[in-house]
């Protein structure tokens, strides 16, 4: 059991997919962002959701229109979406109220902008199932927040269900559980070191600070 949800974004392979489940995550996402380097054909995640149980499967999008979004989410039998902070408030509405769960992306382009990255978060609220903050696209680490942004983050997370995309350690990690009161964590996957072969020795140690023993 872990201590709090945990999102794998960008998975492109089975080994990371069963890993992953293994650990219980709570969300396995696939990009589905023809532009993007982790983007996978619908009939890859089809073949590798296979293979995996007591995971809720996400696609995550970009800029495609909302009717695209919705059919994928159906004919893949997605249990949600993932969506990029250009989504327009009527595309959030029509997904909420066709009862596909969302999780919207916000990208933090500096630690000192936070409260502006984050202004619209209460009018998509009631459409969102949950945020996910994203700091390492932009290369902001922990360290990076702490004396500026964390007293507002903290308020952010106690007012929102926040998912924090930041690149932890497991140190660091420990000190964010501490602090915050986080929805989830989000973890990103990565290319095999050769077909069915990938070393976890670092997710290993991330895990096991998250794992709770019962």
């Amino acid at each position: 059991m872990l201590r709090t949800k945990v999102k794998a974004s960008s998975v492109t392979n089975l080994t990371d997919a069963r890993y992953f489940a293994a650990w219980d995550v709570e969300w396995l996402g696939f990009n589905f962002d023809a532009g993007s380097e982790a983007y996978i054909q619908p009939q890859a995640m089809q073949a590798i959701k296979e293979w995996v149980d007591g995971v809720k499967i996400i696609g995550e999008f970009s800029l495609q229109p909302f009717e695209e979004i919705l059919s994928a989410a159906d004919l893949l039998e997605l249990d949600g979406v993932q969506l990029g902070p250009f989504t327009p408030p009527e595309a959030l509405r029509a997904l909420h109220e066709n009862e596909v769960p969302i999780l919207l992306e916000t990208v933090v382009e500096e630690a000192g902008k936070l409260v502006e990255a984050t202004a619209g978060f209460a009018a998509m609220a009631p459409y969102v199932e949950a945020f996910i903050l994203n700091f390492d696209k932009n290369g902001i680490s922990w360290e990076g927040l702490q004396e500026e942004a964390i007293p507002f983050l903290r308020q952010l997370c106690l007012d929102y269900p926040v998912i924090l995309s930041l690149n932890f350690d497991a140190g660091t990690l420990e000190e964010a559980l501490e602090s915050l009161h986080l929805y989830g964590i989000n973890v990103r996957g990565g290319a095999e070191e050769k077909v069915g072969f990938k070393s976890f020795d670092e997710l290993d140690e991330w895990f096991e600070a998250l794992e709770i023993f019962e």
